[in-house]
C-alpha cells in the first residue's frame, strides 16, 4: 500500500516544517500575563535569590502584578519549557536577560517609586507591572 508522506529530501523538508510549525505553535500560542524584572545576577536553579519571587509559568508572569518597597530584591524563577526574560518596557530600569527553563535570575528593585511595566523581550505578549512605593 503506497504512503502518501513524502520521502527522501521531500521528508526531510516536511518534517522540517512541522517542527517549525510546532516550535511556533508553542511559543506563542498561550496569554500572556506579567510581572517582575531586572538585573541578572544569577542563572541558578530555582532555589536561587531570597526576599520576593516571580515565576514564569505558561507563558504568564505569577504574580502579573507586583508591589514592592525600593532596593527589594526580586527573584524570577522560569519554571517553563523555553527561555523568557523579564525587562522593563520603558527607561531600562530593569532587564533579567534570558533565563532559561528551570533557571532564575535576580534583582534589585528601584529606589524611585513608581510603576514599571515589563514584558518578556522574547514574548511580548506576557507583560506585568512592578509597583515600587
Amino acid at each position: 500500500m503506497p504512503s502518501s508522506f513524502p520521502t527522501g529530501p521531500a521528508r526531510t523538508a516536511a518534517a522540517t516544517a512541522c517542527v517549525l510549525v510546532l516550535t511556533s505553535l508553542l511559543g506563542c500560542s498561550n496569554g500572556g500575563g506579567g510581572g517582575g524584572g531586572g538585573e541578572t545576577a544569577s542563572t541558578a536553579g530555582p532555589s536561587a535569590g531570597s526576599g520576593t519571587r516571580v515565576t514564569i509559568n505558561d507563558f504568564k508572569f505569577q504574580p502579573a502584578s507586583l508591589a514592592v518597597s525600593p532596593g527589594t530584591t526580586i527573584t524570577v524563577v522560569n519554571d517553563d519549557t523555553t527561555t523568557h526574560t523579564l525587562t522593563a518596557t520603558k527607561g531600562g530600569a530593569f532587564d533579567t536577560g534570558d533565563i532559561d527553563p528551570g533557571k532564575s535570575a535576580t534583582f534589585t528593585a528601584p529606589s524611585k517609586p513608581g510603576d514599571f511595566p515589563y514584558d518578556c523581550t522574547i514574548h511580548p505578549f506576557m507583560k506585568g507591572t512592578l509597583t515600587v512605593k
